[in-house]
């Protein structure tokens, strides 16, 4: 019952930070390109198109990984394959960001990366199966290895 919550709002934000680290290095781009200054020579217009580009392939990347939450939110599924690659991918960079950022940034941007990266994680480990009958490893009771065995019947010599 938790797995679905948790996957749309992990969805809502991969999508929200999608969103926002595109627009963010599309600016920077745009602040670098219009700058009469050079770095050691070099000329600021293929570092502006170099921050647009890793700014639209990092915000497709982190929009391919909301895509895989708000799929595991419709399918009511845990993430399998690809899917599960691409959240443990996102979970990995949040907590190297969140590494990152309580050292660049602060404490506020460490909680937020370590609350998203709480989220995704959450969302892999989530498992809403009740245990049945059988057990929460599936084996049936009295099987092979178990204290409680059936009585076998007398074998004939």
């Amino acid at each position: 019952m938790v797995r679905g919550p948790v996957a749309w709002i992990v969805a809502v934000v991969l999508f929200g930070e999608a969103f926002g680290i595109a627009a963010l290095t599309w600016f920077l781009g745009d602040v670098v390109d219009r700058q009469d200054m050079s770095l050691a020579g070099l000329d600021p217009h293929p570092t502006a198109v170099a921050s647009k580009a890793g700014g639209v392939v990092f915000g497709l990347c982190l929009a391919l990984c909301g895509l895989a939450a708000l799929l595991v939110a419709l399918r009511d599924r845990p993430p399998a394959g690809l899917g599960r690659v691409l959240l443990t991918g996102a979970a990995v960079v949040h907590g190297l960001l969140g590494a990152l950022a309580w050292g660049l940034v602060g404490r506020s941007a460490f909680l937020l990366m370590v609350l998203v990266l709480a989220l995704i994680v959450w969302l892999l480990v989530a498992c809403d199966r009740p245990a049945g009958p059988e057990g929460p490893a599936g084996a049936a009771p009295g099987g092979a290895g178990s204290p409680v065995s059936s009585p076998q019947a007398p074998t004939a010599g």
